[in-house]
């Protein structure tokens, strides 16, 4: 407890210390969820509970390099305004000692659960790994268990980040892991009483079946039911890219199919990424008081130039996506901005009906570095039709090649990098530009595409182009500041 009492301090102390430093950036979001000061990386416990939406999150307090984890907590009622918490857990105790990494949340009579894994390394990098609980009544103040899982024969120390639901009257768990074999696997567990849990089965991945030597590691694994099938959302590395695909140093994705909880068998289809852009990884989701599947997602990618972000020197670095709403449209996951954004909106839309003809061109009204801006009714004759963001981002689509492009600058050498999709026909487009990070959602979220980027200061523009003839309606929200 001492050790507990002292950690909390110094994180105090360290937000503190910082504040002015990290308020002063101009590259800070205005309505994302970033850490006070240090690094934020994957969403953990994501639950809304008698009434309020809790994201705990992975945070490094005391530098913008990764470490020894604490779990950072914040609250709301509405998903738009977000109250930042005391800290919920600290890597205070021997089963913890190197990190208190990620997990998931779930209500148990009355009572929030957190299961989280614990991070050890001894002095000569050998890791081991368990899987802990943490109760709390309150949502706020937690109590510590201990580890309920130890490390199960034919996997590896790397097994992590255990995702709990209830079904038919038990409680499941998967576990990313690695088999003793380097393949990335996915483990599954029950229980009764969400304290002594029993392995079942490797889920997928490992030396066989569908996903049989997919990478060497299985990260954040996320199993549940929505209209009708069973997804499984998980994080692998370890992939090499193929085309268009898998371009990220790790991805995240799904497969979708049917869980049997019987026997413990998924029958599934193969690994989608959920998102096309640079910068999104270790998604997880829950289910609100509303029905609805809701996502956060980290914006970034562990070990892909993390160190170069500009953000560093005002000591934080990352921030999360918005949050999303998943629906399953035969096997292919859509994923929506939650309705309640539409609250960030300070005036009435700007709106333009626009046609191109070999030309670019700007629309009065229609700039800004915290907007929320939406295309539909796009029709393209021919050739190619882009929008350019505050001249450092760039969204291409090609009618001919059927090809969506997002283009960056790069933020470590400023050269001009992309990611691409096929995309049959643009029919609409919803971005979410936030000083430095776009979400675009196409076509009511048949794909999205998620990045951070570096625009020059005050540069505000947004430019429309096309090659030959486009015609489009365009809408232009500004949106509230709330952090």
């Amino acid at each position: 407890m001492r050790m507990d009492q002292k950690l909390r301090a110094e994180v105090k102390e360290e937000m503190a210390k910082h504040k002015d430093c990290v308020e002063k950036d101009p590259y800070r979001l205005h309505y994302h969820l970033m850490p006070p000061v240090g690094l934020l990386n994957d969403p953990n416990g994501f639950i809304h509970w008698k009434g309020t939406y809790h994201l705990f999150y992975q945070w490094m307090p005391f530098k913008t390099e990764h470490g020894a984890k604490f779990w950072g907590h914040y609250t709301s009622k509405d998903l738009v305004n977000w109250q930042h918490e005391e800290v919920a857990l600290t890597p205070a105790e021997w089963f913890e000692k190197n990190g208190c990494y990620s997990g998931s949340a779930i209500e148990h009579e009355e009572k929030l659960y957190l299961f989280y894994t614990g991070n050890v390394k001894d002095e000569h990098g050998q890791r081991e790994s368990y899987q802990c609980l943490a109760t709390s009544e309150d949502g706020f103040h937690f109590e510590k268990h201990g580890p309920v899982i130890t490390l199960p024969e034919g996997f590896t120390a790397h097994f992590r980040d255990p995702k709990v639901w209830q079904q038919d009257g038990r409680y499941f768990m998967v576990v990313g892991a690695q088999t003793e074999s380097l393949k990335g696997a996915i483990a599954l567990f029950q229980s009764g009483d969400l304290r002594d849990w029993t392995f079942v089965r490797t889920l997928t991945g490992g030396d066989s079946g569908a996903l049989a030597n997919f990478g060497y590691m299985f990260e954040c694994p996320d199993l549940f039911h929505l209209d009708g099938k069973d997804i499984l959302i998980f994080s692998p590395q370890g992939i090499e890219p193929d085309g268009m695909k898998y371009n990220n140093v790790y991805q995240a994705g799904y497969t979708v199919g049917t869980f049997a909880p019987e026997t413990g068998e998924y029958e599934h289809n193969e690994f989608v990424e959920l998102d096309r852009g640079f910068d999104f990884y270790a998604p997880q989701t829950t289910i609100d008081e509303q029905g609805r599947r809701l996502l956060f997602a980290w914006m970034s990618v562990p070990d892909q130039n993390e160190q170069q972000h500009p953000t560093i020197k005002h000591k934080w670095i990352h921030t999360m996506t918005i949050p999303r709403q998943l629906q399953l449209k035969g096997d292919k996951l859509y994923q929506i901005p939650a309705k309640e954004l539409e609250r960030l909106r300070t005036h009435d839309a700007v709106i333009d009906d626009v046609v191109l003809n070999n030309e670019v061109k700007q629309i009065n009204g229609v700039n800004g570095q915290s907007i929320e801006l939406f295309m539909e009714d796009i029709e393209i004759e021919a050739g190619w039709f882009d929008v350019t963001i505050s001249d450092a981002a760039r969204i291409i689509y090609s009618s001919e090649q059927r090809v969506l492009t997002l283009e960056r600058k790069s933020y470590v050498n400023g050269i001009v990098e992309k990611r691409q999709c096929k995309l049959e026909q643009l029919r609409d487009a919803r971005l979410y530009i936030d000083t430095s990070s776009v979400e675009l959602f196409v076509n009511d979220g048949e794909e999205v595409f998620t990045t951070r980027f570096y625009p020059t200061k005050d540069n505000e523009d947004v430019v429309f182009g096309a090659s030959e003839k486009c015609r489009f309606s365009v809408k232009k929200w500004t949106l509230a500041k709330v952090f």
